[in-house]
């Protein structure tokens, strides 16, 4: 596994092939679908939720509202990603995947999980221009550091903005990546959104979300 210090610049910067950029859904209409989705977010939901569960995530256990962590975004450079607090504050831990069972996160914490409502201030992170509401989840920097010259063209999935939820995800590649064909799913999932992304594509992905939250995902721990 390769080493990665977060106090420096990213080791890996995706490149794209000298192309001409079009004016088209993938260049403009996406970031007016991210910045008018996330602002209704911001102002209908955010504006109480956030209140909200911090109280009860303060009340579970002493600690931030949020957790901040590195995460890769667009062309492989890193942003700090919002979420809240799910686990025990211990700010000297380790980087470590959550696993099924995991004695580190909370009560409201496994709420927050099983129902994807722990991603939800990344809605900020999406109007800073950090993230898309729909695109490859972003991954963490110790993981990037682990697959990246792996799995052949993973960098690649790196092409667009990271997103809040994905093709992936909705499709079932969530939690602990223990085994590396779980990772190369995740990539497959992730390269084939950024060659077909469209609005309706987005807009399904949206529908599949919510329909996921409803029902609680197995993989979500």
């Amino acid at each position: 596994m390769l080493s990665l210090d977060t106090h420096y610049k990213p080791l890996y910067v995706y490149t794209e092939p000298n192309t001409r950029r079009r004016v088209d859904y993938h260049t403009i209409g996406k970031r007016g679908f991210d910045i008018c989705f996330s602002l209704l977010v911001a102002l209908f939901v955010l504006t109480w939720l956030i209140p909200l569960l911090g109280i009860l995530i303060k009340l579970d256990s002493p600690g931030p509202i949020l957790y901040i962590q590195k995460r890769t975004g667009y062309k492989g450079t890193w942003f700090d990603c919002l979420k809240f607090r799910t686990m025990t504050h211990n700010p000297k831990a380790q980087f470590k995947q959550a696993k099924k069972q995991d004695n580190r996160v909370t009560r409201i914490g496994r709420f927050l999980r099983k129902s994807n409502l722990d991603e939800m201030p990344q809605f900020i992170n999406v109007l800073l221009g950090q993230m898309s509401v729909i695109g490859p989840r972003p991954h963490a920097v110790q993981h990037d550091a682990q697959f990246w010259r792996v799995l052949p063209k993973y960098g690649s999935r790196y092409r667009t903005k990271p997103g809040i939820t994905g093709l992936a995800q909705v499709r079932g590649c969530r939690g602990e990546t223990d085994e590396l064909i779980k990772m190369i799913h995740r990539v497959r999932f992730d390269r084939f959104y950024n060659r077909k992304k469209s609005f309706w594509l987005d807009i399904k992905i949206c529908w599949w979300t919510v329909t996921a939250m409803m029902k609680g995902d197995i993989n979500a721990h």
